[in-house]
């Protein structure tokens, strides 16, 4: 059976993004009650004694109070001096403040593996030969 429909599919504006996730945060809350506000920023940058960003992460609060970790990035002179595992732990603690129960972030085997698994993480997934010849992998960690 073929669904004939007139449409247009075109780049996003502002606007057709707050619709597109308006739309998908109330089809989810309709199936899943929300615990938290739908998305609470938690984004930190750390500096040196000069100011210059030496790293820093951005991530938040989901509305089932899952800690979702997008980038944690320190520079690359400042790397293996635990600056990485301090900023980890600081957005852990303000995520727990906030109620959140669970950390989640994805990485690859060329970035930071070893580090989130140093840093109590456990995988619970991994896309393989992505990019080429390389692994995504999936991780997760209890807050409580």
């Amino acid at each position: 059976m073929e669904i004939k429909t007139d449409f247009s599919i075109e780049p996003c504006n502002t606007k057709n993004i707050q619709k597109i996730v308006d739309g998908i945060n109330t089809y989810n809350i309709s199936k899943v009650p929300a615990l938290a506000d739908t998305w609470t920023p938690l984004e930190f940058v750390a500096k040196n004694k000069n100011g210059s960003e030496i790293g820093g992460v951005l991530g938040g609060i989901g509305y089932w109070n899952g800690l979702e970790i997008k980038i944690l990035w320190v520079r690359e002179e400042y790397r293996k001096k635990g600056i990485g595992t301090q900023i980890l732990k600081h957005i852990e603690e303000k995520a727990k403040e906030k109620g959140a129960t669970i950390a989640l972030l994805d990485t690859f085997d060329f970035q930071a593996e070893d580090f989130y698994l140093k840093n109590g993480y456990e995988p619970f997934g991994e896309l393989k030969n992505f990019p080429k010849g390389k692994r995504r992998i999936y991780f997760s960690k209890q807050l409580n």
